[in-house]
């Protein structure tokens, strides 16, 4: 039985006529990427409700911002916000004045991040090509836009994208302000020799874009807004011999100055404003604590951006080291003989490698720090598919002498992504038992059991590897891509999706309805209180200062202690899972329910008679 496999032969004809209709062929590459940024990033991304930890705090800071108008220190929860420099803050303020303090604006600055990285993946991977089909003196524009599409939708359709550039968080816009910065860099630095005959006093357009992208990451995130790409700049120019060359035609000191006037002057302000409690929180706290201790519990062992890159890049992720053994970076006398347009392989492998230790040496991990080495990973794996495309207009995509079946590493990688599907496919299928318990979800296993999507994402994977293997069988080799990424799609519309809508659900919904009575039901003065536990999306969609209590004993003390002053207001609103409600055992007569959601309470407790029974709180 033939396999029909439509998707890599209408590829196969669009492409046909790239020669003849070329206002076609990018017409067609501009839809097709249009509509692969919608499906991984734009598709409902405003209807979930903000996810508790952390989206909240960025998303109520930004709402402080954007209501008193202090764009210099952040705020939550009326108190200051030091975890991140302004620039994510003022990107939410501006899209709340724009359409409205909505999750549709939380996020919006993340997936336009990411947008932006996507298109100038594109571009870089079909420029290098077409430098190297001038320098062959060869037409292949099959090549050329297919490895360049192929890049930025394997970049697009990878989780850690997917997953981050839907989050209102700074990390994708830091990554988006790194990895730009580090294509410009890589741009200026191939296509400097028509600037270098001007012999300018500036550097190339490139080069300006470049720093001013880097202080767009310090204000993101700070210092390791131009650590990160210092780094993999030094490495690569240091690897090549060519560092004192480069620094040169970059007017360095140029662009320093560039990088300081533009993100010196909001830490000058906020310093100037918060003096040392800034210093020690940001600098001090939220920078070098983080790379030298653990910090908020988050430690992981030697291997874990192992496990983060397997899964955050999965499917491809099981190309790269392939893809990475290809580029043969050992002989250096290679590379420095190539032409600079055709370095772009050395430069993502040097990018990957230094984002991926730089983090892994760091104390503190979280599957995020890696997010920019994503693009690198795309570039580096499209661009050891590209043998696969057909070089000329008459050959086909079922011609073997443009595989790479002369290698057994190409042969031997493809049934690693057999055995890594298959292995998905069981581990879904098993996800009830492997999932651990959420105390906002405490029916978490029978809810995923019900609803089936393991199972569907199961079947997904495992047919996805049985076509793979057949594809591997009869040494068809370009559809393996199409399988990957199609695979991809279907179980982001048919698993992810639905999941996350079911967790939204279960999970933040409850939370969302009653901070929607509690804004209801709030008299003047009345004080929101939140006892054995910590969500900040209560204080985004109340609009109002949450008080939070850890312990159930202490909201007893500190409900009387309210009842025992002077001026006092009438009542206060206490929210709280009920099962610690029981344990703080009030008189019934004592408190008034306004609502239950899932696993939680939201009442008045009347502070002039409450007379808490005697708690039997351990």
């Amino acid at each position: 039985m033939r396999l029909k496999l439509t998707v890599p032969r209408a590829i196969e004809q669009w492409f046909n006529n790239l020669e003849k209709r070329p206002a076609l062929a990018v017409t067609v590459l501009i839809v097709c990427l249009l509509l692969i940024c919608w499906v991984a990033l734009g598709w409902n991304l405003g209807n979930i409700g903000l996810i508790d930890e952390t989206e909240p705090l960025f998303a109520e800071a930004s709402r402080q911002m954007y209501i008193t108008g202090d764009w210099i220190t952040p705020f939550f929860n009326g108190e200051t916000r030091f975890d991140k420099p302004a620039l994510i803050y003022w990107c939410q303020a501006i899209a709340y004045a724009i359409i409205g303090v909505n999750e549709w604006a939380v996020r919006l600055p993340s997936a336009i991040a990411a947008i932006g990285v996507i298109a100038l993946t594109f571009y870089t991977v079909q420029w290098h090509l077409a430098r190297k089909d001038e320098i062959e003196q060869v037409i292949r524009p099959h090549r050329r836009y297919l490895t360049a599409f192929v890049a930025a939708a394997v970049l697009a359709l990878s989780p850690e994208m997917i997953i981050w550039g839907r989050t209102g968080v700074s990390d994708m816009l830091l990554t988006g302000c790194i990895a730009s910065a580090l294509l410009c860099f890589f741009l200026g630095y191939a296509d400097n020799l028509k600037f270098k005959i001007q012999n300018s006093k500036f550097p190339n357009t490139w080069y300006l874009a470049c720093y001013v992208l880097i202080a767009g990451a310090i204000l993101t995130k700070g210092p390791i807004g131009i650590v990160l790409p210092g780094i993999i700049i030094t490495g690569f120019l240091l690897y090549l011999g060519k560092l004192r060359e480069v620094l040169r035609e970059m007017r360095f000191l140029l662009g320093m100055a560039i990088i300081l006037v533009l993100s010196v002057p909001w830490y000058a302000l906020v310093i100037w404003r918060n003096g040392w409690n800034y210093i020690n929180a940001f600098f001090g706290y939220h920078n070098l604590e983080r790379f030298t201790e653990v910090v908020n519990g988050h430690s992981a062992p030697w291997y874990f951006y192992f496990l983060v890159v397997l899964l955050g890049f999965a499917p491809y992720s099981v190309y790269l080291p392939a893809a990475m053994i290809r580029l043969k970076f050992w002989q250096r006398s290679h590379w420095r003989t190539q032409e600079r347009s055709q370095q772009l392989g050395l430069f993502a492998w040097i990018w990957f490698v230094a984002v991926f230790g730089f983090f892994s040496i760091a104390v503190t991990k979280l599957p995020s720090y890696v997010l920019p080495l994503m693009p690198a990973s795309a570039i580096l794996v499209a661009l050891s598919w590209s043998d696969l495309f057909p070089q000329t207009r008459t050959q086909n995509y079922q011609d073997n002498s443009f595989s790479p079946t002369s290698s057994s590493l190409f042969r031997i990688t493809a049934w690693v992504n057999v055995t890594f599907l298959s292995i998905l496919a069981v581990a879904l299928f098993n996800l009830s038992q492997i999932l651990g318990t959420d105390p906002a979800v405490p029916n978490l296993h029978e809810l995923i059991q019900q609803s089936g999507l393991t199972t569907w994402g199961g079947v997904i994977w495992l047919i996805c590897a049985i076509i793979i293997a057949f594809l591997l069988l009869s040494r068809r080799w370009l559809p393996i891509i199409s399988i990957n990424l199609l695979g991809l799609v279907v179980f982001l519309a048919v698993v992810l999706m639905p999941a996350v809508f079911l967790m939204d659900r279960e999970r933040q919904l409850p939370l969302r309805e009653l901070s929607a009575i509690a804004v209801q039901a709030k008299q003047p003065n009345e004080e929101l209180v939140m006892v054995g536990f910590k969500k900040p999306s209560v204080a985004f969609y109340t609009h109002d200062r949450v008080n939070y209590v850890k312990l159930s004993q202490e909201a007893i003390d500190y409900i009387q202690k309210q009842a025992a002053k002077k001026v006092q207001p009438p009542s206060l609103l206490l929210l709280t899972e009920q099962k610690r409600l029981l344990q703080m055992n009030f008189h019934p007569d004592n408190y008034k329910s306004l609502g239950t959601k899932g696993a939680y309470q939201l009442i008045r407790v009347p502070l002039k008679k409450t007379k808490p029974a005697k708690s039997d709180i351990s």
